[in-house]
């Protein structure tokens, strides 16, 4: 049995933001991806939609460039022949102000011929947004 394309996508991707040793991350992905993290944009301009390899490379450079992983924790996960799903649970350091910050994250994978072509990941922004500002939100009450 074969290793499965995530987990070498894995261990590319955390070396890729911790060591920032891009090249092997980058012989994982697919020419032609096509990649989202749903988050607020406004905020974290790495968030958002891209296409190609250029693209998806360059976030990955700027996701480097602003935090660095502590921990992370796989709360689950669901694997197919050329799919993945997990939830996974991350603490990190935002390298300007060294603030922690931890989050959940829900990401779906797809794979063609071993090589990333689709992802797709949900952040619990909100979460996420009070930790950046370092104060809670404080939102009207719904009638």
């Amino acid at each position: 049995m074969t290793e499965h394309s995530l987990w070498r996508f894995s261990r590319a991707l955390h070396r890729a933001l911790d060591e920032r040793h891009l090249d092997d991350l980058e012989n994982l992905i697919d020419d032609d991806i096509d990649w989202a993290i749903y988050g607020p944009v406004d905020m974290f301009t790495f968030l958002g939609a891209r296409h190609g390899k250029a693209a998806v490379m360059e976030v990955c450079r700027q996701i480097a460039d602003n935090v660095q992983v502590r921990r992370f924790e796989r709360e689950s996960v669901m694997l197919g022949e050329n799919s993945a799903a997990s939830m996974m649970r991350y603490s990190l350091t935002a390298l300007d102000s060294n603030r922690p910050i931890s989050l959940r994250v829900a990401h779906f994978a797809r794979f063609r011929d071993g090589r990333l072509a689709s992802m797709r990941v949900l952040v619990d922004t909100f979460d996420l947004v009070e930790q950046a500002l370092g104060s809670p939100i404080h939102l009207p009450k719904i009638a």
